[in-house]
């Protein structure tokens, strides 16, 4: 996965095969292919304007055009103190944060 801003992604095709997973606030947005389940790209919740996508997805992509950075998931933190106060993005309870 990586992510471009709404505005530098266009979907050329197969928009009707999407299914969409929401929950909790339901700010984020999920897209899977409904016939094999792949996650395709999702509205980011902490940067509304940002998608990130399934870089797999893309046509031509080739991986070793790109670097890799291995990434722990038990390890990473849902909490942004830096995020943006426009967005709604998760916060810590009792953060107070500036722009």
């Amino acid at each position: 996965m990586t992510k471009a801003h709404e505005g530098a992604l266009k979907m050329l095709g197969g928009g009707e095969l999407l299914s969409v997973y929401e929950w909790n606030t339901h700010r984020a947005k999920h897209f899977f292919c409904s016939r094999c389940s792949i996650d395709t790209f999702h509205r980011k919740r902490a940067a509304p304007d940002h998608f990130g996508f399934n870089v797999f997805c893309l046509e031509d992509f080739d991986p070793a055009s790109v670097a890799v950075r291995a990434t722990e998931g038990i390890g990473m933190s849902a909490m942004d103190p830096n995020a943006r106060t426009q967005w709604p993005g998760p916060r810590e309870v009792g953060w107070r944060g500036t722009v």
